[in-house]
């Protein structure tokens, strides 16, 4: 039995035609990693200028005033030294719920403790702030 020859010239034309799209793409391959290779530059080449490009500074903390509260100012470093007096479980709360954007379930969860102890915990932070920056308020002038 012969075997069919049109079967046959498809079938070197289809592989000749994956073949030549293979190379290609190497080739393709091989010229981008080229390109990128001739692009880098290490960071002790860099000239001073271009190396300040490369960061940036927080400037959050810049302003003397977060905010004002009865004639009392509330600095960021106020602020922290107060969520640093809570102890840690309350603590953990705030931070996760305010600072990472976590709510209540998602925190209980990581805790493996309920909602409700969690929403406690949180909200019976606040006097616990609220009378440590009225107490010490005028004492954190600095910033």
């Amino acid at each position: 039995m012969e075997p069919n020859r049109r079967e046959f010239i498809k079938q070197c034309a289809f592989q000749k035609f994956c073949n030549t799209v293979l190379h290609n793409e190497a080739c393709d391959a091989h010229k981008e990693l080229h390109r990128h290779k001739a692009k880098e530059i290490t960071f002790s080449d860099l000239t001073l200028e271009e190396a300040r490009q490369l960061h940036t500074f927080d400037e959050y903390f810049k302003g003397e005033t977060a905010f004002e509260r009865a004639g009392k100012k509330i600095t960021p470093k106020l602020l922290l030294e107060a969520i640093r007096t809570l102890p840690e479980e309350k603590r953990k709360a705030v931070l996760l719920y305010y600072f990472e954007g976590m709510n209540d379930t998602e925190i209980a969860e990581l805790f493996d403790t309920s909602r409700s102890t969690i929403q406690y915990r949180r909200t019976s932070s606040f006097e616990l702030l609220k009378k440590y920056l009225e107490e010490n308020a005028d004492e954190w002038d600095e910033w």
